[in-house]
């Protein structure tokens, strides 16, 4: 579709005798149009920005935890809860490692302060706001690109708009409703709508990906959570 809309815009230009030049187009921009265009790219820089670090983030989390697990689980067995902090410390862009690490000093403090009927609870508090912290930090940026892929291609149509306005005072101008009178305004609109989507659709695309990332990431945090109550359940028995 972006490319089709690039098609028009060239056929247009040539129709007229004017070469496809982005910086003339730019060149004869109205101020309203050049705004929108510095807002998109604005936009645009934002999402990929957002893009690379959530992509990077949960990488480096999904390398992180498989580490984590095959370390803690021989320090878990042999009951050794300093170690497997320490080793959830050397893992801290793991999800997992954080939940788990916070389940143990849950743990390790009630159980010098409360009786053994109530540790097991307070450690379950403990990772319960564990998770629910390290989703909220795993969601960072999320509803900003949500926002930009769903109003990237209303900041185009609001170029889209101006440019059929400039299109419709060449022609009063002109008097006249030849595509000579109109080819520039109507250039200038199909090139505004381009760059909304182009904008609009990477965020879209790469939300949806990484909500789903989210989702899962969710899973194993909540397995692991479990499993750690359960760890706890056995330990005070």
């Amino acid at each position: 579709m972006v490319a089709t809309l690039y098609v028009y815009a060239a056929m247009f230009l040539q129709t007229t005798g004017s070469s496809w030049d982005l910086r003339t187009m730019w060149s004869q921009m109205s101020f309203l149009p050049r705004a929108v265009v510095v807002t998109l790219f604005v936009l645009s820089v934002y999402s990929f920005g957002v893009m690379i670090d959530r992509a990077l983030m949960y990488s480096a989390a999904r390398k992180q935890s498989r580490i984590f697990v095959q370390q803690v689980a021989g320090a878990l067995k042999d009951g050794k809860l300093d170690e497997a902090i320490a080793i959830a410390e050397r893992n801290k862009k793991s999800h997992i490692a954080k939940v788990v690490a916070t389940g143990l000093s849950e743990f390790q403090s009630a159980s010098q302060q409360v009786s053994d009927a109530d540790v097991v609870e307070a450690a379950k508090r403990g990772l319960e706001r564990s998770v629910a912290i390290v989703h909220a930090e795993m969601k960072r940026g999320l509803s900003a690109l949500a926002t930009i892929g769903s109003t990237a291609p209303f900041v185009g149509l609001l170029g889209t708009v101006v440019g059929v306005i400039t299109a419709f005072q060449g022609i009063a101008a002109s008097g006249s409703g030849g595509i000579g009178a109109v080819s520039a305004g109507i250039a200038e609109a199909l090139v505004e709508t381009a760059l909304g989507l182009v904008v609009a659709i990477p965020a879209v695309w790469f939300y949806n990906y990484l909500t789903g990332r989210i989702e899962y990431f969710n899973v194993e945090m909540d397995n692991s959570s479990s499993e750690l109550v359960d760890y706890f359940i056995k330990k005070t028995a």
